[in-house]
């Protein structure tokens, strides 16, 4: 077991305004086996090729451990599935191989046919049994279900079930559900991992957006309220302030300094509850930051 540890991660393309990820911290263990979720365009791909090293940023990712890209480019195609697993993970057994596969519930003669004719789920199972077998790295699983029968899926839960560090990225969230036991959610400009599957990631979300719905309800209903209190000042303000000039029932003028310093406090307390207004606002623009 070991750590990533991202620090102050920043990214964005040249030629656009905002950041894709700004000051962004955070740890994996690489025991963890994460599903990688965000809507689309925030920035998954994008992530998956940061960590690999494709793009140049700001802040730190360090590790003692080799991220690993699936699906793996195979340059050549015409040679064997064995020659293929070789390639990527050397000096490998045979014995190694065989017990892959077998948790793969896959019959070894495929390791003897050319790469190119194997089917699309038998594609998937070569490579992965190859990365998973190339040793001291951290996987970087994208969409391996895509195009795959439901049998080859399941078969593909069962063996990931026995592995463990590897960030996982499916739209299928039944898969992601029986694979993960850590999401990490791409937000606006931030990253937050969690402990837990799709569905109990999906849960706390639901609730937490709840939570800030009440919230932002009896904001706008506290603001409304201190609002027209200062208005309701301003407006006995400026009442006392024009009574100066009345007269009372004995015709002599109204203690001027007494109306004028009445007058003078009336405004300065609207003044506090506009100010109260301002701190308020800012206080939980803040929090729900």
């Amino acid at each position: 077991m070991s750590l990533i540890n991202v620090s102050n991660l920043s990214f964005g393309y040249d030629g656009n305004i905002d950041n894709i990820f700004e000051d962004v911290s955070f740890q994996i263990d690489t025991d963890w086996k994460l599903g990688l979720i965000g809507r689309n365009g925030k920035g998954k791909t994008t992530f998956l090729k940061l960590l690999l090293g494709k793009y140049p940023y700001k802040g730190s990712i360090a590790k003692n451990v080799e991220f690993d890209y699936f699906p793996f480019e195979v340059k050549n195609k015409e040679r064997l599935a064995i020659e293929i697993v070789n390639e990527i993970a050397p000096n490998i057994e045979d014995w190694e191989i065989i017990k892959e596969l077998n948790l793969l519930n896959t019959d070894t003669e495929i390791l003897y046919r050319n790469f190119h004719i194997l089917s699309g789920g038998e594609q998937v199972k070569i490579l992965l049994i190859s990365l998973f077998l190339k040793g001291n790295n951290f996987l970087l699983i994208d969409e391996p279900t895509n195009h795959l029968d439901s049998e080859t899926r399941d078969s593909l839960v069962e063996y990931l079930n026995k592995k463990k560090g590897f960030i996982l990225v499916s739209h299928d969230r039944n898969f992601l559900d029986k694979v993960v036991d850590h999401i990490i959610s791409i937000n606006n400009t931030n990253i937050d991992i969690q402990k837990g599957n799709y569905s109990s990631w999906q849960e706390n979300k639901e609730r937490q957006d709840n939570f800030e719905l009440m919230q932002n309800e009896r904001l706008t209903k506290d603001i409304k309220h201190l609002e027209a209190a200062a208005k309701n000042t301003a407006n006995w303000s400026d009442k006392v302030e024009k009574s100066k000039f009345n007269t009372n029932n004995s015709g002599s003028d109204i203690d001027r300094g007494y109306v004028g310093h009445k007058s003078a406090k009336m405004m300065k307390r609207s003044k506090v509850l506009e100010q109260r207004i301002e701190k308020y606002l800012m206080y939980h623009k803040v929090q729900k930051a």
